[in-house]
């Protein structure tokens, strides 16, 4: 088995994209990125992801319809909340309505105006909770460590509670308003816009379900998410969750036999098994998504999560080196995300570096959204020896710290020898001499 993944890897890697006719590139390239959604699969982290929000899904579920249709309804647009959610469990046939008149009935009881402040401030958490585990989700696929602030995070997951639905159902409102008009009616009659419009119908909800995805794509993740790629994931994404759609209401009306053995639980556990396939599928688009913004990252696991030692000290030197550049050029600084891309570097594994050399002092942040990285003083200030020194000391502490090991002798001149030659090999040279900017004969360095 270990040969024939060595093989899938040689024949998936060993070529180079760009000297390879655009067709086969584009086909290599798709196969790439469906080896690293599987074997992110296999790794078990989106299962898990789709799993817990399985459960929180169906916590939130009547808050968050009870908010949305308190919202709908001063637009007088929430009885379409119903059919949306009849058409999202279409594919358990008869049991999904039966859970549409549940749920919708649970909704009807809620009287949002009489819950008071503390009862609607409960719904408010309820729902931006769900809304939290769905970033941390997204945000565990685009590999970003710090999701949104506190103040950030309810007015943005509040917006798309209130907002989105009413513009939702709104262009759905106005889709079916033109359509049902007599113009739209004269002109279906006449061919060939009777084709058209008959086949326009058909793929419209497709199209539908790929910018929702989409839109969700670029919102979730506290990052910036082109849309190119949004859309790339959207369209996986929405064909995928079609054609489940289909193949599941096939296995639920073949199902009878569950039924007979689990009796009433029966649909719960379908609904329960729905609810896992969708999650599952809008991380699977949201994965191609981030393939498709990141292809250097096709070729590794999440499970690779450290740089080596040398690997480690050029990458610092070299980040140094650009945002100095930059700083005394006057030129953008650079963003985190342009640093992973001029590098070629995996933003997950360039990010703890750059923040252990914010926080030893050499860089930091501005107040830019997204922020860019400057030199935190003059970099003449700094020598490259203190660099590489901090660079090597990083995840010490006081309990790690290298003098709290054991002294042999031997060791020690070694460990000195690998000092001298770090000092030596820096040859005195400060930050800014990196950057590639010649000394003053006023600078000085304090004592």
């Amino acid at each position: 088995m270990s040969d024939l993944g060595t093989r899938i890897r040689r024949l998936l890697w060993a070529a180079d994209l760009r000297a390879l006719p655009a067709a086969r590139r584009w086909s290599l390239q798709a196969a790439r990125m469906l080896h690293a959604v599987l074997r992110d699969m296999a790794e078990g982290q989106l299962n898990l992801h789709a799993m817990s929000l399985v459960y929180t899904t169906l916590l939130s579920l009547v808050p968050l319809l009870a908010l949305t249709f308190s919202v709908l309804k001063g637009f007088g647009v929430h009885n379409q909340v119903e059919p949306a959610l009849l058409a999202l469990l279409e594919p358990l046939g008869e049991q999904g309505k039966e859970i549409t008149r549940e749920v919708i009935g649970f909704v009807d009881n809620i009287r949002v105006g009489v819950l008071g402040a503390v009862g609607l401030a409960l719904l408010i958490y309820t729902v931006t909770t769900l809304l939290q585990k769905i970033e941390d989700a997204f945000n565990h696929v685009w590999h970003v460590r710090r999701g949104r602030p506190l103040a950030q995070r309810f007015s943005q997951y509040l917006s798309v509670v209130t907002v989105g639905p009413v513009l939702v159902f709104a262009a759905l409102g106005i889709t079916a308003a033109l359509v049902n008009t007599e113009v739209a009616r004269t002109v279906a009659g006449i061919e060939p816009f009777g084709t058209l419009i008959e086949v326009a119908g058909r793929v419209l909800p497709y199209l539908l379900v790929i910018f929702s995805f989409a839109f969700v794509y670029v919102l979730m993740p506290n990052t910036r998410v082109s849309w190119r790629s949004a859309l790339a994931g959207g369209l996986v994404g929405g064909v995928l969750w079609q054609t489940l759609g289909w193949g599941f209401a096939t296995f639920v009306a073949a199902s009878g036999k569950y039924t007979a053995v689990y009796a009433g639980f029966a649909v719960v556990i379908l609904a329960m098994i729905w609810l896992y396939l969708n999650w599952l599928i809008v991380l699977i688009g949201t994965t191609v998504a981030f393939y498709h913004q990141h292809p250097e990252q096709l070729a590794m696991s999440r499970q690779q999560t450290a740089l080596s030692n040398r690997v480690r000290e050029k990458l610092a030197l070299l980040v140094m080196a650009l945002i100095g550049r930059q700083f005394y050029t006057e030129e953008p600084a650079w963003t985190l995300q342009g640093l992973a891309e001029r590098l070629d570097m995996p933003i997950n594994l360039l990010e703890p570096l750059v923040d252990s050399m914010k926080a030893r002092g050499f860089i930091t942040e501005t107040g830019d959204d997204p922020p860019r990285l400057v030199p935190a003083c003059a970099p003449e200030t700094h020598s490259v020896k203190e660099l590489i020194d901090a660079v090597r000391a990083v995840n010490e502490g006081e309990g790690l710290a290298v003098d709290r090991l054991p002294h042999e002798p031997m060791v020690e001149q070694i460990v000195a020898g690998l000092d001298a030659a770090v000092e030596a090999g820096s040859m005195g040279l400060t930050l800014r001499d990196l950057a590639g900017q010649p000394a003053h004969r006023d600078d000085t360095r304090p004592e």
